[in-house]
């Protein structure tokens, strides 16, 4: 494991990639020649896995099989089938997961479906730092419930644990904040809610396919997630909900569409719910962006989540001590944990002029991302990223802070996605 005593910037960034167990899954991944992608916590790369199922829907499926491949496609059932394949990467048993709307979308039906399991209880406690969506869909759900409120770490108090009573119906938290890349403890969080007689539920957008996530063995309530980050299924692609299935019995969601009926094709004017985590559903799938996203879980069938998580851990510090060493004196201000075990799969910096920094370091060929108001996101992507685009992405920053290629105005316009 990282220790943080001993910087890793003098390691040759050649013999660490030599010695890279994950390196073979490169060239599973299209990656533009020339780019160092470092937003696959944004947007993952297509596989070439992903391409070919997608061009076999279209082509096959979709073309020749017509409404036929419903059934000869396995069209109907891809839903649980894709979000069996997703338990083993959050630490689920099969038959909890189901792949179906966005996140917001299904963050409003746990939410509204947990509320609901804790009646007499009217608060959700959640972070001020929170992404937005989450608590947007938070504040819609008390908006509806008279005497409910949201109470904010950050706002209300200093820490999630200290807004924890007797009165909290559900605990909602980011396992990985995306805006620091900090690292929550599922284990010991869930358990505080669980002592107050909350439900915790998990937002894992920014760690599932970056770190090992144990959902069962934390006995989490709830999880959503999305498939387009670090699983690479694609723009849009469809997310995915969690629900532990001790809660099946008295679990409702509020969006009672026809997938989610126990009989869709009995066509009856009465809703019957379906048993388990089939009642997550609501309407028709997006076949095509399934199709995607199960071609690029074919690229996770051998990936060792231990390995994984080493290697991120290994690419964040060496991405860290180079920039302490290469970019000093320029006021970059790490935002991101120190402490490797509290830390996802991506570096945040803080930087005054970090929008148009961030756009020339992309016109280098460097890709991350920006987050409002001045915060320069990197996200390390284990299965195709190396230790050597590591060190040259730093020589890149180096060069946009050395010759303040920022100034230039033409990367201060701000685009509609930043």
């Amino acid at each position: 494991m990282i220790r943080t005593t001993t910087s890793m910037a003098g390691l040759d960034p050649a013999s660490l990639d030599a010695a890279d167990p994950l390196a073979r899954h490169r060239e599973r991944f299209l990656l533009p020649e020339g780019v160092i992608y470092l937003d696959g916590n944004s947007l993952g790369p297509a596989s070439r896995s992903a391409l070919a199922a997608l061009d076999s829907a279209a082509q096959s499926e979709w073309a020749e099989g017509l409404i036929r491949s419903w059934n000869t496609a396995g069209w109907f059932e891809m839903p649980l089938l894709a979000g069996n394949r997703i338990a083993r990467l959050v630490g689920a048993e099969a038959g909890q997961v189901a792949v179906c709307d966005s996140v917001t979308v299904n963050l409003y039906k746990v939410l509204q479906a947990a509320m609901g399991l804790r009646p007499g209880r009217r608060t959700i406690v959640a972070e001020a730092s929170s992404f937005p969506t989450d608590l947007y869909i938070a504040e819609g759900v008390i908006s509806r419930m008279p005497g409910a409120r949201l109470r904010l770490s950050g706002r209300d108090a200093d820490t999630l644990e200290e807004l924890i009573d007797d009165d909290t119906a559900v605990v909602l938290v980011n396992h990985v904040d995306y805006r620091s890349g900090e690292l929550r403890d599922m284990g010991a969080l869930t358990t505080k809610a669980h002592a107050a007689g909350a439900l915790a539920v998990w937002d894992l957008c920014h760690s599932v396919g970056a770190l090992p996530v144990e959902l069962d063995a934390c006995e989490a309530d709830f999880a959503v997630g999305c498939t387009y980050k670090y699983l690479n299924g694609g723009p849009g692609a469809p997310a995915f909900v969690y629900a532990a299935k001790r809660h099946y019995a008295r679990l409702r969601q509020p969006l009672s569409g026809w997938w989610g009926h126990a009989r869709p094709f009995e066509f009856e004017t009465g809703y019957a719910p379906a048993n388990g985590i089939k009642a997550f559903l609501t309407g028709t799938p997006p076949v095509l962006s399934l199709r995607a996203l199960m071609g690029a879980l074919d690229d996770w069938e051998d990936v060792d989540m231990g390995q994984l998580r080493e290697k991120s851990l290994r690419l964040t510090q060496y991405f860290i001590d180079l920039v302490e060493d290469r970019c000093a004196g320029h006021g970059l201000a790490l935002i991101a944990p120190r402490d490797p075990q509290a830390r996802g799969s991506q570096v945040s910096l803080r930087f005054a002029n970090a929008y148009p920094a961030m756009q020339a370091l992309i016109a280098l060929g460097v890709i991350g991302d920006f987050r409002a108001p001045d915060v320069m996101r990197f996200g390390f992507t284990p299965l195709y990223l190396g230790f050597a685009d590591v060190a040259r992405a730093v020589e890149a920053l180096r060069e946009v802070l050395d010759g303040k290629l920022w100034r230039d105005p033409a990367y201060s316009a701000r685009a509609a996605v930043t």
